[in-house]
């Protein structure tokens, strides 16, 4: 670690060895300027305004200015007879809680590192101090020129220092707050607390540099004389209506995290979501306390709904299939499982019919007998009446 700063921390009459280093580094892209005619870099010098002398560092000092502009020379030998206590010690004078710190005031954080072996003693107790009370240590210190306000507090397995700005930086919020009354329903803070919701715990690890990324892709494809990236056109901004803008917000979070999906199409799982998200507005509109409970609700409802519909469907495309009309199944279950229908009606009613026939069949054979014996006793009688005239 790179030290920027050395001295001591002291902790009541207990002396810590310290330095200074940072604890954040910068992959901010840099570029260089340059003359466009012959690629020249492009440099700055530095002159005096009363006899246009170019100056080098040896030539140049610093001085304050008074407000009737008058100019008081300091010198770096002045700086260091400051009778400050800041200059080589941070002397810790108060502890506070850290989140009770406003935001507003945290500024560059360094890691405090033990400058010897012999500080590593106190510096972990004063680390293991600071954790089991859960506070942060409030001091002041000189560093390049100025003196900071630091806050120091246990970090994993260091101890950090943060610097604060002073109190009086802190500009008013005021003038950056909205000017006149703006009212917000009941319907906008029950959506915008879904949506809060719907998009979830953000995962900061995750997040990286992209347009770092997109300016090294650039320079390697104009070192290589490849095609250059393709910028991405961004449409024009529209004024869009409120609550439409929180609804489609809030299906597209819960579509992106994969919520609703189910056997149907991703269509039918968006409009049932769309139903629940109105079903929730109007709901808070009609009673003014709508919850995430009716919300939920309310989209098993709508994908009962769509389940039904789609039923509806699959009974169309089955009766449409076996009046001869229909095409190849479509592949859904919902299509097959009704053709399957379809084809055990049409087994009933070929069944139905054999029974029919064979019934007729059986009748007709009957009708046979009755006569064929019929006619079997009028040749009888017959017979019996010839052979008595015979006989007579």
């Amino acid at each position: 670690m790179r030290s920027v700063w050395s001295g001591n921390l002291a902790f009541g009459l207990v002396s810590i060895p310290v330095k200074l280093g940072s604890a954040v580094s910068s992959h901010k892209i840099s570029f260089r300027q340059v003359h466009l005619t012959d690629q020249g870099r492009v440099r700055y010098q530095k002159t005096c305004e009363l006899d246009e002398e170019v100056l080098t560092a040896a030539d140049i000092g610093r001085a304050y200015e008074t407000p009737d502009e008058q100019l008081v020379e300091i010198t770096d030998a002045d700086l260091r007879a400051l009778p400050l206590p800041t200059a080589k010690t941070i002397e810790v004078s108060g502890f506070l809680d850290a989140a009770s710190v406003d935001a507003m005031q945290l500024d560059t954080p360094y890691f405090l590192a033990p400058a010897s072996p012999a500080a590593n003693k106190p510096y972990v107790l004063m680390r293991e101090a600071l954790a089991r009370a859960g506070k942060a240590a409030v001091g002041k210190f000189a560093m390049r020129n100025s003196e900071h306000l630091a806050l120091i507090r246990a970090h994993d397995d260091v101890l950090l220092l943060q610097t604060l700005r002073w109190p009086d930086e802190l500009n008013s919020p005021a003038e950056a707050a909205p000017k006149g009354s703006v009212s917000i329903s009941d319907s906008e803070l029950k959506l915008a607390d879904t949506l809060i919701s719907a998009l979830g715990e953000a995962d900061l690890t995750s997040y990286h540099d992209e347009y770092a990324q997109a300016v090294e892709a650039l320079v390697t494809a104009k070192l290589e004389g490849s095609e250059l990236p393709a910028a991405e056109q961004a449409g024009p901004g529209k004024v869009v209506d409120l609550m439409a803008a929180l609804r489609a917000s809030v299906e597209q979070a819960k579509g992106g995290r994969g919520e609703g999906a189910g056997a149907g199409t991703s269509g039918a799982s968006g409009a049932s979501g769309a139903s629940a998200t109105d079903e929730a507005a109007d709901g808070d509109d009609r009673t003014g306390h709508a919850s995430v409970t009716e919300l939920k609700s309310s989209r098993r409802s709508g994908a009962k709904k769509t389940a039904a519909g789609k039923k509806a469907t699959a009974s169309k495309s089955s009766g449409t299939r076996s009046g001869g009309t229909g095409s190849s199944g479509t592949g859904s279950s919902g299509t097959r499982s009704a053709g399957a229908k379809s084809a055990s009606a049409k087994s009933a009613g070929t069944k139905s019919t054999a029974s029919k026939t064979s019934a007729a069949k059986g009748g007709t054979s009957k009708a046979g007998a009755r006569k064929t014996a019929a006619t079997k006793k009028t040749a009888a009688a017959k017979k019996t009446a010839a052979s008595r005239r015979k006989a007579g």
